[in-house]
């Protein structure tokens, strides 16, 4: 991924932002072509603090069988992005840009054992149903042994071993106060949701800034 230096985050704040995150892009090569897939995942850690990503793929799907624990795949994990015009900010001479956040991890995958499957799937179920609180959680549990054990031979769980964390959160560092906070309030009044997020994310950079007038200078103490 390229980054340039204001706009890296840290290892630790990429991981996290995965984690909140949870679906992705994966991506593996077959030799001739990328193979990919939408998926959602959860990571974990193995026994050496290794940060591993877990997933799995329908049995028919071409990454199920390139899962050799040897070549290295991608996940692309994507956040909000927005759309800035040149004409919100103050300062002249200006183009337009897009904000956005992303993070990128990249390792080597195996395919789960069958004893390992189980576990995997309470994991997964459980992570996004916290999403619903206070909703009580739905669980594989719930699912008839006969079901259950039919769907589990329709997929192959996969776990993806992270040697690299990359990440990129491109939300106008390298503007000046005036111009960001103009940019922030702008966005702030957009109807997409995605735009309303990045603002959001940018006041949380500055919150010292007053999104509230055009001038946008720091507000006194």
């Amino acid at each position: 991924m390229y980054t340039p230096p204001m706009f890296k985050p840290d290892r630790a704040a990429s991981l996290a932002f995965a984690q909140a995150r949870g679906f992705g892009t994966i991506t593996a090569w077959d030799g001739h072509k990328p193979v990919a897939s939408s998926l959602p995942f959860y990571l974990t850690s193995a026994s050496d603090g290794t940060p591993q990503a877990a997933f799995h793929v329908a049995r028919q799907n071409p990454l199920a069988r390139l899962a050799d624990g040897k070549s290295r795949w991608l996940i692309a994990t994507l956040g909000a992005d927005a759309y800035v015009s040149a004409d919100w900010y103050v300062s002249p001479d200006q183009v337009p840009t897009w904000l956005y956040q992303a993070v990128h991890l990249t390792g080597t995958v195996r395919a789960v054992s069958d004893s390992e499957l189980g576990p995997h799937l309470d994991s997964l179920s459980a992570k996004f149903e916290g999403w619903l609180a206070p909703k009580e959680p739905w669980s594989v549990s719930k699912v008839t042994a006969g079901r259950l054990e039919a769907l589990k031979k329709a997929i192959v769980g996969l776990v993806m071993s992270v040697d690299e964390v990359e990440g990129s959160f491109k939300l106008n560092q390298t503007k000046s106060d005036v111009d960001f906070a103009a940019v922030a309030s702008e966005l702030m009044q957009q109807r997409d949701e995605a735009a309303r997020n990045i603002a959001k994310q940018m006041v949380a950079l500055r919150p010292q800034l007053d999104y509230t007038s055009s001038a946008s200078l720091p507000v006194a103490d």
